[in-house]
């Protein structure tokens, strides 16, 4: 087994629980950690035997472009649940960064975890 770290990937989106933060995308930053067997990609050196982590990116993109959560964390369960059904990783950490939504505080972050069924 081995991961695939993406990291400050910047993911433009509808998220927030109060109103004003709902009248313009935000830019979150996350980094994102990709557990898989890359063991024939070790071998071959050829991308087709591994997880494309442009493609993973892009997925994560998308899946930003598309939503409109309130909650980090239901965001968060979609960019895992895309990752999962798409590519074939056995496991996904994610965490999502967003900041300056505190006056006192630089960022606020969730992460969350999820391994296939």
């Amino acid at each position: 087994m081995g991961k695939i770290y993406i990291t400050g990937l910047t993911v433009n989106t509808l998220i927030g629980v109060y109103d004003w933060e709902r009248t313009q995308q935000t830019a979150l930053l996350l980094d994102v950690t990709l557990t898989a067997d890359l063991n024939a990609a070790m071998q071959s050196d050829d991308v087709n035997d591994t997880i494309d982590y442009a493609k993973v990116a892009e997925c994560i993109v998308d899946v930003g472009q598309r939503s409109e959560f309130e909650l980090l964390e239901a965001f968060g369960n979609a960019v895992m649940t895309s990752i999962l059904d798409e590519f074939a990783v056995s496991a996904i950490t994610v965490k999502i960064v967003k900041p300056n939504i505190l006056p006192n505080a630089q960022t606020v972050a969730v992460e969350l975890c999820r391994e296939r069924s």
